[in-house]
Order: C-alpha cells, then sequence, then structure tokens
C-alpha cells in the first residue's frame, strides 16, 4: 500500500503540474482565455461525478487513472484548438482523479491518512505548473507530457500486474437513513472551503523579503501539508474531534487577523477537513465510492463559481471567521454519528 500510494501521490503532483503549465503556457493567452478556463474547470471538477459513477461501474482504477494521465499527455497535441486542449486535459485530470482516489480509499483499511496523502500534492502540482507556465514555450515544452505518458503508462500496467487487487464494491448508490441529508451538508462544507479558499487567506507582505517563488509557495505549502495532516489527525483522534479543534481555531485566528503567520495557520487549519470530508462520504456511499469523490470535487468547482462570474463581495475577518464556523457546523451535523 505504502508504495502504491507514494506513486499515486507523485503523479497526481505531476498531472496538476502538466495542466497547470498547459493553460498558462499555452491556453491562457487570447481573448478566449476565460472561457477556456472555465471549460477546463467544469470538465476537470464537475465531470468527476459520471467519471466516478463510471469507475465505479469498471472496476479497474488503475487503468482508469492511466487512462487520464495519457488523455493529460494528448491534450498538448492540442494546443492550436484551446477548447479541445482544455476539455481533454480537464477530463483527463478527472479521471486520474477519481482512478487514483478510489485505489487509495479501496486499499486504506478504513482509514483517512492516505486519502489526504494522495490529495495534498495536487496544489503543489499546481503552483510549480503555473511557475513553469511562463517558460514552457522553451525546450521544455515536450519534458511534461512525455512524463506524464510514462507515468500513466505505469500506472495502467500496475493495475494489471500480479499485485493483489481490491476490487470495488458491487455498485450501488443506497446509504443509510439520513445519509442523503449528511451527502449534501458535506457538500456544503467543500463549497465554502472552495469559495473561501481563493481570498480568505490573504498573507499580506509577511514573506516580501523572500524571493517572488517563495512567497506564493509558502500559503501552497500550509494548504497542503494541512490536508496530509487532517487525515492522519482524524484517524487518531476522530473526525467530529478533528473538525472542531481545527475549524474552531481557524475561526479565531481568522476573526482577529494579528499577523499574516496566523493567517497562514488558519489556512492549514481549515484544510484540515479536506480528507475527512472525502472519508466521510466515502462511508456514507461504500458501494459508490468514486461517485462520492465525485460529488465533493464537483463542489470545489460550485464554491468557485462567484469568481467565475466576476461577482462582487468582500471577504472581511468578520465574514471569514463566521463562514469557518458555519463549516464546522455544517461539518459536525454532515459526519452524523461518526465516532469521535
Amino acid at each position: 500500500m505504502k508504495l502504491r500510494l507514494t506513486f499515486l501521490s507523485i503523479a497526481h503532483a505531476a498531472v496538476d503540474l502538466a495542466c497547470a503549465a498547459l493553460f498558462f503556457g499555452f491556453l491562457s493567452r487570447g481573448d478566449g482565455a476565460w472561457t477556456v478556463m472555465v471549460l477546463y474547470n467544469a470538465f476537470a471538477f464537475l465531470m468527476q461525478l459520471p467519471l466516478g459513477i463510471l469507475a465505479d461501474k469498471l472496476d479497474r482504477n488503475m487503468l482508469f487513472a492511466g487512462v487520464g494521465c495519457a488523455l493529460v499527455a494528448a491534450a498538448f497535441l492540442f494546443v492550436k484548438v484551446p477548447v479541445a486542449a482544455a476539455v481533454i486535459a480537464g477530463l483527463g485530470n478527472g479521471a486520474f482523479h477519481v482512478g487514483g482516489g478510489i485505489e487509495v480509499m479501496n486499499r486504506s483499511g478504513g482509514k483517512a491518512g492516505p486519502l489526504g496523502v494522495f490529495v495534498s500534492p495536487g496544489a503543489i502540482g499546481l503552483y510549480f505548473g503555473k511557475v513553469c507556465g511562463g517558460v514552457f514555450r522553451t525546450w521544455l515544452t515536450p519534458l511534461l507530457p512525455i512524463l506524464v505518458a510514462v507515468i500513466g503508462a505505469e500506472i495502467a500496467l500496475a493495475g494489471c500486474s500480479g499485485a493483489e487487487i481490491v476490487p470495488n464494491a458491487e455498485f450501488s448508490v443506497k446509504t443509510k437513513r439520513g445519509g442523503g441529508i449528511c451527502l449534501a451538508l458535506l457538500f456544503l462544507v467543500v463549497v465554502l472551503r472552495s469559495f473561501m479558499g481563493v481570498s480568505a487567506f490573504d498573507t499580506g507582505d509577511a514573506f516580501a523579503r523572500l524571493p517572488y517563488e517563495l512567497v506564493g509557495f509558502v500559503p501552497v505549502l500550509c494548504l497542503a501539508l494541512g490536508k496530509a495532516a487532517g487525515g492522519f489527525v482524524s484517524d487518531l483522534i476522530g473526525a467530529r474531534l478533528t473538525g472542531v479543534i481545527s475549524l474552531a481555531a481557524c475561526a479565531l485566528l481568522l476573526f482577529f487577523p494579528v499577523h499574516p503567520a496566523a493567517t497562514l495557520a488558519a489556512l492549514f487549519l481549515f484544510n484540515m477537513t479536506m480528507p475527512i470530508t472525502l472519508h466521510a462520504s466515502a462511508k456514507l456511499l461504500p458501494g459508490a465510492k468514486g461517485m462520492s469523490f465525485g460529488l465533493l470535487t464537483a463542489a470545489l468547482f460550485v464554491g468557485v463559481t462567484p469568481y467565475f462570474l466576476a461577482l462582487p463581495f468582500e471577504l472581511t475577518p468578520a465574514v471569514s471567521g463566521a463562514l469557518a464556523l458555519a463549516s464546522l457546523a455544517l461539518l459536525l451535523f454532515g459526519l452524523g454519528r461518526e465516532r469521535v
């Protein structure tokens, strides 16, 4: 499990890096950049719901993830047709996430820690993909798609190797009584997390003396470490208690942002709930783990929709802190009778 988790986590960073480099290196130029961005995100996040259902039914998770890598690599062949490149890359990104996510959940032994490890490198990959996008149109051009294609082939071959296969449960959307309400509440938790993640954690100029790349990387690292830590802490002390500690402390830091470093701590704490919501939704839909994964990634897209539409709003410290407490309330009810 550890070797496969490590490989899939590295692949996650590589896939997101390639997608970000594709967008910022090629697709973000020109009058249609906004349309291309929305299209990519719609196919990368919203489409994970139907892709998750398909992956649940096919029961070939590693192959599914490998095909996703191949699609991301193939998207680079369509840079002259930005809409096509965005759609292909988005589908590939979504397929990789769903296939890899189900595989990790199937092998996690009911723990949330491995899921946190798998999802956390994505933010780092996105950051470095954006950084290298500016120089990606040089001799580096062929390297990332080749790398992602090779990784995809390795993932697909690993799924067909002699390693013990952990099959998906028989597909079913049945859940326990009240499970649908819990899923809806967890969906709203992720919507709020996505919405706040864009602008609620402004660290100001606390790191102004650092090189530009590091100034931006520090918040990304806090975000990734928070996701990774949340699953392990949840396994140790329970999901409900982890949610109470992390989100209550986060709200306090957002209410009183005495220093940008405190906002970074809030960012870390806020993202600790990421593996908790994914793990809880999978437990509510044990016969449709891919569907549960896709449902919450669709929530990520819903959360950033106000930014896509350029709606006017301001997340003041009071509003940010209140939304963190709202997230806590939604999470606690969404977890239902989850053991503390």
